[in-house]
């Protein structure tokens, strides 16, 4: 292991057995003293930050983008305060931490026995709403996660979520897709985080009128499975307590190629995600590079063919 996998690997096991001993306004104002520091240090992450907001709020001034990047500072930083704090809180705690609207998508479907999908962006904490789905609704879902560098951190972010009551399948390896398939088939749940995929098989889709690129994962399962797909959008308000909402699902069309098909439902993702970005942009936590315009065509696979086509 390189020195920088292991202060990365040391960093996070500090703030995992460090900030969950903290009483939580403690750790409130530690993560937003973390936050203004790194946002005024204008680091590549926040100068990012402030490049996808651009695309966001267009028109927004230089005023209007800072006043962004740096509340999306704050609600990144509360995501992290948040997860190092899961594990510690109390089964109430969790339960009274999130306020989903329009739940019923989601309970219905699963008292249909069709398996479901939910497929979410990166807005506010992901994780809160994977705890609170195990532990007040008492279901248990399978769930993807990337393999990080180094493995031992990647170990740690899978016995995290573990904890929370989740099945966590790495992303690489080839066999994730069946197995959540046969969750799937099951009647079981499966979450996944689906706003960004610059990999080979990714879907491109309009995303605030430029072309960017999303996981086929969701439409090839719903498709091959008959599992409902349900966009869920997150945010914060001036609350202790997570707000979402679980949009209508997306159907499949009974026409077309499972390729135009995959095409068709990744762009309905798209659009339901683009709805929760634009109500709560602050809330996105979208550090990277994402539309196609913003990337080393060299590094985006297909797109020299796509520029000699």
């Amino acid at each position: 292991m390189s020195a920088r996998d292991r202060l990365a690997d040391g960093l996070y096991g500090a703030g995992w057995a460090t900030v969950k001993k903290l009483p939580e306004p403690a750790a409130v104002r530690l993560g937003r003293t973390v936050a203004d520091v790194a946002w005024k240090q204008r680091g590549a992450g926040v100068r990012r930050l402030e490049g996808n907001y651009a695309r966001v709020v267009p028109g927004a001034s230089p005023e209007r983008l800072a006043a962004l990047s740096r509340a999306g500072m704050r609600s990144y930083l509360r995501y992290w305060m948040e997860s190092f704090r899961l594990p510690a809180w109390s089964t109430e705690r969790i339960k009274g931490g999130f306020a989903p609207k329009d739940l019923h998508h989601l309970t219905d479907g699963m008292d249909a026995g069709k398996g479901v999908i939910l497929a979410l962006p990166h807005l506010a904490n992901w994780d809160l709403a994977g705890a609170w789905v195990t532990t007040k609704l008492g279901i248990p879902f399978t769930t993807v996660a990337e393999r990080l560098k180094p493995e031992t951190l990647y170990d740690r972010f899978v016995a995290y979520r573990e904890g929370l009551g989740m099945e966590v399948l790495p992303h690489s390896g080839g066999t994730a897709f069946g197995t959540l398939a046969r969750r799937l088939r099951d009647g079981g749940l499966v979450c996944l985080v689906a706003d960004r995929d610059l990999s080979a098989s990714g879907v491109e889709v309009d995303f605030f009128g430029e072309t960017a690129r999303m996981p086929a994962g969701p439409a090839l399962l719903a498709q091959q499975t008959g599992a409902l797909l349900l966009p869920v959008t997150l945010w914060y308000d001036d609350s202790p307590v997570m707000q979402g909402r679980v949009h209508p699902a997306v159907e499949v069309p009974e026409s077309g190629t499972r390729a135009e098909k995959t095409s068709v439902m990744t762009q309905a993702l798209a659009d339901a995600f683009a709805t929760g970005i634009a109500d709560h942009p602050e809330d996105w936590h979208m550090l990277q590079r994402l539309w196609l315009k913003d990337l080393d065509p060299a590094k985006v696979p297909g797109a020299r063919e796509r520029g000699a086509r």
